[in-house]
């Protein structure tokens, strides 16, 4: 009987709790469930914490000036000089508002497009950019390098550039609903 499971049958068992053959089994079992939402965590954590990272920046009017006292212009003159790219924080010293104002929308789009699961690997992907050029302008300085913690952000980023959000997530409706109807955009 093919899918049955046992060996020759064009089936297959893989462990006590899991089988996969013809029909599509999914592995079964506690740890089968702790393995597929072991990204929510992180899709939380980092969801919330660029969701809260937008916003403070959005409130905060001192954030938002060329020049003062914790404004982006001021915090991008002290880390001109000490940048692994230097250039890209001469880009943002043409215009620090406009820069302040796209580094809290993007942030606020990244973390909700993870938390919902909306074009989940692209809003990884731009965490992962926003974190890559925070370490390498404003925490590129950090001795030890660990002691930066926008490195941290960008290794926890990469899994979800890679899987997306394979669950809860509004990709898995979008993606149901044109297997449905015959026009699915990814597989």
């Amino acid at each position: 009987m093919a899918g049955s499971g046992t060996a020759g049958s064009g089936g297959s068992v893989h462990g006590v709790g899991s089988v996969s053959g013809i029909g599509g089994q999914q592995p079964v079992g506690i740890r089968a469930t702790a393995a597929r939402y072991a990204l929510l965590p992180l899709r939380i954590f980092l969801g919330v914490t660029f969701v809260y990272a937008g916003i403070d920046k959005l409130t905060d009017s001192a954030f938002l000036s060329d020049s003062g006292t914790g404004s982006i212009g001021e915090l991008m003159r002290q880390v001109r000089d000490s940048s692994a790219l230097p250039w890209m924080v001469d880009q943002a010293l043409k215009d620090p508002t406009a820069f302040g104002y796209a580094m809290a929308y993007g942030e606020l789009a990244v973390g909700l497009g993870i938390l919902v699961g909306l074009l989940s690997r692209l809003a990884a992907f731009g965490g992962a950019l926003i974190s890559l050029s925070l370490w390498l302008t404003v925490s590129w300085q950090s001795d030890p390098y660990y002691y930066g913690n926008d490195l941290a952000y960008l290794m926890a980023w990469l899994p979800l550039v890679l899987a997306g959000a394979p669950y809860l997530s509004l990709d898995v409706v979008i993606s149901r609903r044109r297997r449905r109807q015959g026009s699915q955009l990814f597989t």
